[in-house]
């Protein structure tokens, strides 16, 4: 391994980043995390919206969040392989700069096709930013305080969705939805400036990038992802079935390519290790039931409720708010107990919660709605932050890019699932698909939880 010399920027080691350094360093990475949370939580909110101004069916509308998630999953790996190549920090200052560039042309958009295609750039450049984050968080936090920093980005991702609701609600009631994107530009210039300065430079590793197995990986998640979608607008079976054998050829190739390379980018090695592996099934279950209730609350909200936009956004934020407040307790726990049994109980509350607001009656009160939602977010909020560390201590430090791609994909493979049900769920049961929603997260949550909980096991053997 070499060592980068980028003398303008803090040094990593160690023991992390020492002095200002780290909370500026957690900063620049606070702004470019928090915007694609804070992006994908306000087009949640004013995703009803959106379609009404633009025409689009509430099912047609899904995609302006699943080309989002799809580019991020298509380009995910190969971005935190890139990072451990020519340096976590440049590949972050890169993605940061085109989510800044792709959130102007967003505000631009006219039509559906123009806005979904600028949400494909702005995924690309997000990707870029999540895939190596949890990789700099590594290099800024010394071993002993790595769950104080898991909890810290639990923290911020939660902020994001947090004030993403408000955020929403406020800008729609003064303005129109473009300003929703428009708000990421002034804040992505802030977050360039600080990433410059004060992201550490780290390791390189000394093998090349290799744009083939890139382009194989893109392809192999892309097509699964477009499958996805596919199936939930119920296309005709012949198309879902062959973008899934394409899907599964592209896997194939891609793990014939790499096989013997000294950190693959789909590192199916770390599957190997059982904690890694019950990691990462426990986060794709646990975001794909937080996709399930934050695509569909919203619709339900507004179309059977009745709720304004406004009013929608301040529902929903309990959730988030107790994600926020939660995560860094339960980062610090994470230093001391196994994060199998934080997760595991945490997940059991997010069921629950979930099963509450399924059992709303008819017309329920705004105070009936937030505490259900507080609950929601209480127990996800348990489950984060000791996540992210069982996934990234199970990894070799010299793996840090791979582990962190996995983090961000299994996120956003867990949430695509949950976008792609949720249009199914409204394609078959219309007005009613809030409902199947909401009982599908509560299911997942539970797999979730028993997958955390299975972790003890394994940490005993």
């Amino acid at each position: 391994m070499k060592i980068a010399s980028e003398q303008a920027n803090p040094l990593a080691t160690r023991d992390g980043l020492h002095g200002a350094a780290r909370p500026l360093a957690m900063a620049a990475l606070a702004i470019g995390v928090g915007l694609a949370a804070l992006d994908t939580a306000i087009v949640n909110t004013a995703l009803p919206g959106i379609a009404a101004s633009l025409g689009a069916t509430p099912a047609a509308s899904v995609w302006i969040i699943s080309v989002y998630q799809l580019a991020m999953i298509a380009t995910m790996l190969p971005f935190a392989a890139l990072g451990e190549i020519v340096g976590y920090r440049k590949v972050s200052i890169a993605g940061l700069l085109l989510f800044t560039g792709a959130s102007l042309a967003c505000a631009a958009a006219w039509s559906l096709p123009s806005l979904v295609v600028a949400r494909l750039l702005q995924g690309l450049g997000a990707s870029a930013v999540m895939g190596v984050n949890t990789a700099l968080l590594r290099a800024i936090y010394p071993a002993r305080l790595m769950g104080r920093g898991m909890g810290a980005n639990a923290m911020i991702v939660a902020t994001g969705f947090a004030i993403g609701p408000t955020a929403a609600s406020l800008i729609l009631s003064l303005s129109s939805w473009p300003w929703l994107f428009a708000v990421n530009v002034p804040l992505g210039l802030l977050g360039l400036l600080l990433a410059l300065r004060y992201l550490p430079a780290t390791a390189l590793a000394r093998h090349r990038f290799d744009a083939v197995t890139a382009l194989l990986n893109a392809l192999a998640f892309g097509l699964l992802v477009l499958a996805m979608g596919e199936g939930a607008h119920r296309a005709p079976a012949a198309v879902i079935a062959l973008e899934l054998a394409a899907s599964a050829g592209f896997f194939l190739l891609l793990l014939r390519r790499q096989r013997g390379h000294p950190a693959p980018m789909l590192p199916i090695d770390l599957f190997r290790r059982p904690l890694f592996a019950l990691s990462v099934v426990t986060a794709v279950c646990t975001f794909a039931a937080q996709g399930l209730a934050f695509v569909s609350l919203p619709f339900y909200l507004e179309h059977v409720l009745g709720r304004s936009p406004v009013e929608t956004g301040f529902l929903i934020t309990p959730w988030a708010v107790m994600v926020g407040l939660m995560a860094p307790i339960a980062g610090r726990l994470s230093d001391r107990y196994p994060p199998g049994l934080l997760g595991g109980a945490g997940l059991l509350v997010l069921a629950g919660g979930l099963l509450s607001l399924l059992s709303m009656g008819p017309a329920p009160s705004s105070l009936s709605i937030c505490w259900r939602m507080a609950v929601c977010g209480l127990g996800f909020g348990f489950f984060q932050a000791p996540n992210l560390k069982a996934i990234m201590s199970s990894a070799p430090p010299e793996r840090s890019g791979g582990a962190s791609g996995i983090v961000a994909t299994a996120r956003l493979v867990g949430q695509a699932g949950g976008a792609a049900l949720v249009a199914l769920c409204f394609t078959v049961a219309g007005s009613g698909g809030t409902s199947w929603a909401l009982g599908l997260g509560a299911a997942s949550a539970a797999l979730a939880s028993i997958a955390s909980f299975a972790r003890l096991v394994v940490q005993k053997r």
